[in-house]
């Protein structure tokens, strides 16, 4: 059924509810091989990037990320995690590695690790502003490393690399697509520091009877020329429009001639996975006699803490004895 595309009221596009800015909105073009989503983020993204003293250019990147990965996850089809993963081939970057995760739930997180220790270092990152510069910091065209990791529940997980084709992390992931799935793929994201947006268009192949209808020409219900018209109409959104606009007022402006199917939007939220259980995991890979070695070089009491939610897990003697007693 489709939903009508409703403008928005002015004031709540930029200051509304938090469950309307912490979202992913599914939608299609009706009769047609298109779909794609819409993702916002506000108290999602600030919750993470509240974890640590990031660089403004880092925080950016981050927003890219948690965008994309909250756009990608819904073009497969698995309960499990999706994450983007940027690693630095680069000595001498700032940016060591960085990485966005989303589940089949709409929990995200995000973490980078960084070279900010020296005061040229500082300096460095007080110049950049965008997205764009702490992305370059991979190093050269062609050089650092971005992975997609797809890991299902209980099934075998799956690693695609991505080819550093561009110089953002939206045409990056867009190539992707339709390098490795075939399939057509538009993909903009935006992130201003406070909050995070992106859109993603997909043309899905036609059956075998609806290509043979458009190269017979028998159908002029089928509509060949949307995918272009769609591509002119997406690449005009502009980055303040993904960070502020409501995910409905996004569709009526670039689509609002086109019959849009938008079913009910799915929410996105700020969640973690740690757990003493998984660090408890951690201290058996160690060892006893190093984790005891640990324990008293530190006083009496192992902390472990994480670097996504800021959570700290403490142990003393009898903890561990206890874990390797089981």
């Amino acid at each position: 059924m489709t939903q009508d595309i409703q403008v928005p009221n002015t004031d709540s596009q930029t200051t509304g509810n938090h469950g309307s800015n912490d979202i992913r909105q599914r939608f299609f073009v009706e009769d047609s091989p298109v779909r794609g989503d819409v993702v916002r983020l506000s108290r999602s993204y600030a919750s993470t990037i509240a974890q640590k003293p990031y660089p403004e250019a880092i925080k950016r990147l981050l927003g890219e990320m948690l965008t994309a990965a909250s756009l990608l996850i819904s073009t497969v089809k698995i309960n499990g995690r999706l994450s983007i993963q940027l690693q630095s081939s680069d000595s001498d970057s700032l940016l060591n590695w960085a990485m966005a995760e989303c589940d089949q739930d709409g929990i995200i997180r995000a973490l980078a690790s960084w070279k900010g220790e020296t005061v040229e270092q500082v300096q460095a990152w007080d110049k950049m502003t965008h997205a764009k510069e702490a992305f370059a910091e991979l190093g050269a065209m062609g050089q650092g490393v971005l992975f997609i990791n797809i890991q299902p529940d209980g099934g075998e997980p799956y690693q695609g690399i991505v080819e550093r084709s561009h110089d953002n992390l939206a045409d990056c992931l867009a190539h992707y697509q339709k390098q490795s799935a075939q399939i057509p793929t538009l993909i903009n994201l935006a992130s201003d520091g406070l909050q995070a947006g992106g859109i993603l268009v997909q043309m899905l192949p036609r059956t075998a009877e609806e290509t043979s209808e458009v190269e017979q020409n028998q159908d002029a219900g089928i509509d060949d020329d949307l995918w272009t018209r769609l591509s002119v109409l997406t690449r005009t959104v502009k980055a303040e429009e993904l960070t502020t606009l409501d995910a409905n007022e996004i569709l009526y402006r670039l689509y609002h001639e086109e019959n849009i199917v938008a079913p009910e939007p799915a929410p996105l939220s700020f969640g973690c996975t740690c757990s003493r259980e998984k660090c408890e995991m951690a201290i058996e890979q160690i060892g006893e006699a190093e984790a005891l070695d640990i324990v008293e070089e530190q006083g009496g009491t192992f902390e472990m803490d994480c670097g996504f939610c800021g959570e700290v897990y403490k142990f003393n003697k009898d903890n561990v004895a206890a874990i390797f007693a089981e």
